[in-house]
């Protein structure tokens, strides 16, 4: 079966089958030392063989569908929840064992072994996530695997590895358009010398969007760019101690027509891919900049160090209707599509159905700057005492980050259906904030192997200093008149635990224990999230058949939640505390070859994810809403099921696949979900297929949402918002 799997990515696979530490020892190659520098886990094998739940999206996984949405990419992670935004995967929302998907900002997302959130400490809710066409691999750690990375440690980590430098000349070109003139292209050219190597990459993507504004010419799409180069210098393979310097530089910039504001229910029902005038000036403008250094060293043969000097600055305003004032009191677009009766005025506003006075409507300008820099270093060492054989993984991180908000609101009116800017704010006199973070962060794990037993300790360590600087809506210019200082401080213990038995090689079994830590937010005393979190599970690979059954448990002293606009609130980022919950749940993922005979090969896999969520207090909150003890957690579905069909045969690879979302509620509340706070259920199909001309050429195409069904994602930040409807995207893969 011919795949479009460069030489490194080969190696990846190939180098890292090995499970005895002789063999370890044996296979830690020269390329092997290249090629995994940025990767956490590296193959499926190792994967399936720590001390704790781990996944691994491989090369070719990625090529069977070719998606640019990692929604859409990890449909069949169990344990893995997403909500779907604007239908492209532009900006998802990640969460994982019950934590909050709502910008993927309870989990620790990391791009080459790097934290990739713009502002990960201060300011975590994550409005920039990677092109992901132009990832390599994808590794998910769960439970007892992710104490390693942090600083959030409850959830789980995804590390994505970018495109590697090929060993020899190469490049590879994907280029394919589709419904509602989606177009994507990608290409990247690499070499590599005795001492030298590089590969540069680009990609566009960009889309008129499949919902219509009201009255307006205006498209509800995107356009983005992404360029990447890496250039790499080495000593000769045979050095007696191997080092290298590897430079990636990373520019982004995304323009995309996208808005808060959805559809009352009764509007969605008639037409969920309608879009009101009022949000005709809605749109997001990015630009996203990375500089990382990477050395790496090999004093010898079982040990190693990586350092990784980096810096990401990123840059957005995301300019959206927030208000409408046609009197003396403002109304949140949130509150106009909960209750358009009780505020009929302000909906037939924003509808373009009554003119309004000068100013009435208020569109935001969330105009916010971010900055993470920082340095950090990575020991591998491998040793033998007596019949044990032992790997010790340490490192330490110095971190800094802000956000720096200077957002103001311009006014608008609707004149004759259309949306009219009748007044321009002042920057700097809505929000005038910036948040910024120190930590010191390090860790070290121990994996001790003793015949069929693997011992695996591990404890991290986090200092974080917090720091909010708030000038005022009076202070602009920022002298210090307004000012209002506040700092927090944090010094945290992370422990963990896992064991893993091989009781032979089809079959082995695992638990681990860990904490769970989530950084505070600014406000002094405030308490950090905490849990005690534990799992248990089995892994079988037999014949043609492979799989894994694991149950969890996380039992939280101090859960936290988040004010932000994007999940209803007000928009102040500020974190209030939940108390007492618990989430447990059951993840199954099995794969079976149903026929595997000459040229035919049908692989079928299964995912399935129960997640159960407790809150055990009684409190009120901007998000949740009247918490009740007993209540569930919000926008956490309780059950996912996913199922993928694969066929190859000679030149032809295709595959089909279907995710259930289970319904979910947008406020806490327990028994059956009111109408009102409910986001029903969907079972989603995708295909694909690839027909390869040559070796190296090959005929593409896919499918989302094979039979057009028609879902709802979400009731927040304002209304309901749909999935993405039927969409047909072919193109050309080329390799040279």
């Amino acid at each position: 079966m011919y795949e479009f799997l460069s030489l490194p990515t080969l190696l990846i696979i190939v180098s890292t089958t090995g499970f005895s530490q002789k063999k370890q020892n044996d296979t830690l190659q020269i390329d092997e030392v290249i090629i995994s520098t940025d990767a956490l886990v590296g193959s499926k094998f190792k994967a399936k063989n720590r001390a704790g739940s781990t996944y691994f999206v491989s090369p070719a996984e990625l090529k069977t569908f070719n998606y640019d949405d990692v929604s859409r990419i990890f449909r069949t992670v169990p344990g893995v929840s997403i909500q779907e935004e604007e239908g492209f995967g532009l900006r998802p929302n990640i969460g994982m064992r019950g934590t909050s998907p709502n910008r993927t900002e309870k989990i620790t997302v990391m791009e080459d072994g790097v934290l990739i959130a713009p502002a990960p400490y201060s300011a975590p809710a994550a409005y920039y996530f990677p092109t992901v066409n132009r990832m390599q691999s994808f590794e998910i750690l769960k439970g007892g695997s992710q104490i390693q990375y942090g600083p959030y440690t409850t959830g789980g980590a995804i590390n994505m590895i970018s495109s590697q430098i090929p060993n020899n000349f190469s490049g590879n070109f994907i280029g394919s358009v589709g419904r509602f003139n989606t177009k994507k292209t990608y290409i990247n050219l690499g070499h590599s010398f005795t001492n030298f190597g590089y590969i540069v990459e680009y990609n566009n993507r960009n889309s008129d969007g499949f919902k219509t504004i009201d009255n307006s010419q205006k498209n509800a799409g995107f356009n983005g760019n992404d360029y990447v180069g890496k250039f790499k210098i080495n000593t000769n393979p045979d050095a007696k101690i191997y080092q290298s310097l590897t430079f990636k530089l990373q520019f982004s910039e995304d323009l995309s027509n996208e808005t808060y504001l959805g559809l009352t229910q009764s509007d969605f029902d008639a037409n969920p891919y309608r879009r009101y005038i009022g949000s005709n000036e809605d749109y997001i403008d990015t630009e996203h900049k990375q500089i990382m250094v990477t050395h790496y060293i090999k004093p010898t043969s079982n040990l190693s160090f990586t350092t990784k000097v980096y810096r990401n600055d990123f840059a957005r305003n995301w300019y959206k209707l927030d208000y409408v004032r046609l009197g003396s009191n403002r109304v949140s677009i949130n509150a106009i599509l909960e209750n358009p009766i009780t505020y009929q005025a302000e909906y037939l506003a924003i509808t373009g159905q009554n003119n309004t006075a000068d100013n009435a409507l208020g569109i935001k300008a969330n105009n916010r700057e971010y900055e993470a820099k920082g340095i950090q270093t990575v020991g591998n060492y491998k040793f033998i005492v007596g019949t044990t054989s032992n790997e010790l993984d340490f490192g330490v991180r110095y971190h800094e980050d802000f956000e720096d908000r200077f957002q103001w609101v311009d006014g608008f009116a609707i004149q004759n259906g259309n949306l009219i800017k009748t007044s321009f704010g002042t920057p700097g006199t809505d929000a005038n904030r910036i948040v910024s973070a120190k930590a010191t962060a390090a860790h070290a794990l121990w994996n001790l192997n003793y015949g069929k037993f693997t011992l695996s300790p591990g404890v991290r360590y986090e200092n974080i200093q917090l720091t909010s600087k708030n000038y005022g809506s009076n202070d602009v210019n920022r002298i210090g008149t307004s000012l209002v200082e506040t700092e927090n401080k944090t010094d945290v213990w992370i422990p963990g635990f896992g064991i893993l038995y091989s009781h032979s090689d089809s079959y082995n079994f695992f638990a681990s224990a860990h904490k769970g830590f989530s950084p505070p937010g600014t406000t002094i005393g405030e308490d950090a999230e905490n849990s005690f979190n534990t799992e248990i599970g089995v892994r079988m690979t037999k014949n043609r058949f492979s799989g894994e059954l694991i149950g969890y448990y996380n039992s939280f002293f101090n859960l936290q939640g988040a004010d932000n606009m994007s999940s209803g609130g007000s928009g102040t980022g500020d974190l209030f505390n939940a108390g007492k919950a618990t989430v447990k749940g059951i993840e199954v993922l099995a794969s079976y070859q149903l026929v595997n005979y000459k040229s035919v090969q049908l692989p079928l896999t299964v995912s399935y994810t129960l997640t159960d969520t407790t809150l055990e207090s009684n409190f009120n909150s901007p998000i949740w809403g009247n918490v009740t003890e007993g209540d569930q957690i919000p926008y956490i579905a309780k059950n996912q099921l996913a199922i993928s069909l694969g066929f190859k045969y000679k030149k032809w690879d295709a595959a089909v696949s279907g995710k259930y979302v289970d319904a979910f509620r947008t406020l806490a509340g327990q028994g059956e979900i009111a109408p009102n706070v409910k986001v029903n259920s969907n079972f989603i199909v995708d295909a694909s297929a690839k027909y390869f001309l040559t070796k190296k050429v090959a005929l593409i195409g896919n499918i989302i949402n094979l039979f057009d069904s028609t879902y709802a994602v979400s009731r927040v930040p304002a209304g309901l918002r749909p999935g993405h409807p039927f969409g047909i995207n072919a193109g050309i893969m080329a390799r040279f």
